[in-house]
């Protein structure tokens, strides 16, 4: 197996969980490819470990196919005979023959796949739960799952389960740290922005970090993936949302789409993908919400430090936002060939978009910005991405990152990705966001800016920034 990176925490609870004497029913959720499985296999490494996995819902798949892909799992398992269930109780007991004293890790993987076309599925894996697991203190259940939304519905907040769920997990991406560890576990030797290029792309997907060559540069792994026909990541985003959403996929792409080119409140959405005034866009949302694809920033009242009514929505997934400004306009000629010759420096915008994929990168690592600032959470009131609307004599700005304090402090934080050095102009646009911030009166205002690449040395010994961070010390 594998060298295994991060997790720690997870990997602390399951095992604490583990000892706890009784049997134990765990639940685990998070987007696709983020290592739901891979984290119950490591966990599961020295007990025995029993493992099954929905079929994929594509067209045609009925609950008899799902029962039928159980048996077959369960007779290669323990070399029996072929098997065929009619009903989940029956296979259920069959499963049960096979448990003992010994503790055993009990996986249900992609659960909503195995369960969706069978209405009865989830009262009967009940039944078999209060009936008999209970009576086998060594097992843990683990039910893992990628549509986070089914898994909400039919076992967290169902009455069928309350009660029963001794420990919830929700994966999200490594760390950047983390990320770092598992590239570098691997052999990899590149360059800071060589690193920080793969995470513009996989963000910190495990399975994504994989696919990484190591004795290949950045520029190279990404056109093997994005530009190579049949590239792992060229028909991903078709794959997500297939699988995920299946027939409601349209509509979850028209809103990532939207969102690619930009933040938007909900009503700006809502017009912008032509959105039925009766729909249930916020339950879209909310699903994408869940799966990590999407976040939300309210905004918020400087003077008060509470959130205002108005709330954006941000396409958080660096690798969706990858494919719809890159891979997807260039797929005939990525079906061609044709597009492995091109530098990717020469794409359009290739800079600027390094940059706002490095800031959701930071956005999912708030906690080392803290650090570098020497900041403490429970210091802070607010932080979010901050936008003031222009209104009369006021005018309007953006900041790419606020964090406001107790202490009526304003860390305006500035994010900067570039090959070539950083100059005191990088100043001049802080003091023209300032200038523009309607800031309350008492407060303080600290200017951060956030780096990856050269600095000149007139701007580090201008003295302007409270703390200039060079984002590779993260």
């Amino acid at each position: 197996m594998k060298p295994f990176v991060g997790r720690d925490n997870e990997l602390r609870r399951l095992e604490d969980l583990s000892h706890s004497g009784r049997a134990c029913l765990t639940v685990i959720k998070g987007r696709r490819r983020i290592g739901k499985s891979r984290l119950i296999e490591e966990f599961g490494k020295d007990k025995k470990f029993l493992s099954f996995s929905g079929l994929a819902p594509v067209k045609g798949v009925t609950a008899q196919d799902q029962r039928d892909a159980f048996a077959h799992q369960l007779a290669a398992m323990f070399n029996l005979p072929p098997l065929t269930f009619k009903d989940w109780s029956d296979a259920f007991a069959h499963l049960a023959r096979y448990l003992t004293d010994k503790p055993t890790v009990i996986l249900f993987d992609e659960i909503s796949w195995m369960g969706s076309k069978d209405p009865t599925f989830t009262s009967k894996l009940q039944n078999w739960w209060d009936l008999v697991l209970q009576n086998y203190p060594s097992v843990m259940l683990v039910l893992c799952g990628s549509i986070s939304t089914w898994i909400d519905k039919n076992i967290i907040n169902s009455t069928a389960f309350f009660g029963r769920v001794s420990l919830y997990l929700e994966l999200t991406e490594l760390s950047i740290a983390q990320c770092r560890e598992f590239l570098n576990v691997r052999g990899f030797q590149g360059s800071d922005l060589d690193f920080f290029k793969i995470l513009s792309v996989t963000g910190g997907v495990p399975w994504y970090l994989e696919q990484i060559q190591v004795k290949q540069s950045a520029d190279e792994n990404i056109k093997r993936l994005c530009f190579e026909k049949n590239g792992l990541l060229v028909h991903e985003f078709d794959r997500i949302f297939n699988d995920l959403f299946s027939k409601r996929g349209e509509i979850y792409k028209k809103i990532v789409k939207s969102l690619s080119a930009g933040m938007k409140n909900r009503s700006a959405l809502k017009k912008a993908i032509a959105y039925s005034a009766s729909g249930t866009l916020s339950q879209h949302l909310k699903s994408l919400e869940i799966c990590g694809f999407v976040s939300k920033h309210p905004n918020w009242s400087l003077k008060t430090g509470k959130r205002g009514k108005s709330t954006l929505y941000r396409l958080s997934d660096n690798y969706l936002r990858f494919y719809i400004h890159y891979i997807e306009p260039n797929l005939a000629k990525i079906e061609q060939g044709s597009f492995l010759d091109v530098p990717l420096s020469s794409l359009p915008g290739w800079e600027p978009m390094l940059g706002f994929q490095l800031e959701n990168l930071l956005l999912k690592n708030r906690t080392v910005i803290y650090q570098a600032l020497g900041l403490h959470p429970q210091d802070i009131v607010i932080d979010n991405p901050y936008f003031q609307k222009r209104q009369g004599k006021k005018k309007g700005c953006q900041i790419d990152y606020l964090i406001q304090t107790y202490s009526n402090t304003l860390f305006i934080c500035e994010v900067k990705m570039r090959r070539r050095e950083l100059g005191l102009e990088v100043i001049d646009d802080m003091k023209a966001k300032i200038d523009s911030l309607s800031l309350p009166k008492g407060f303080g205002i600290s200017p951060v800016l956030l780096h990856l690449g050269p600095v000149s040395d007139a701007l580090l010994s201008s003295r302007y920034f409270y703390r200039i961070v060079d984002i590779a010390d993260l």
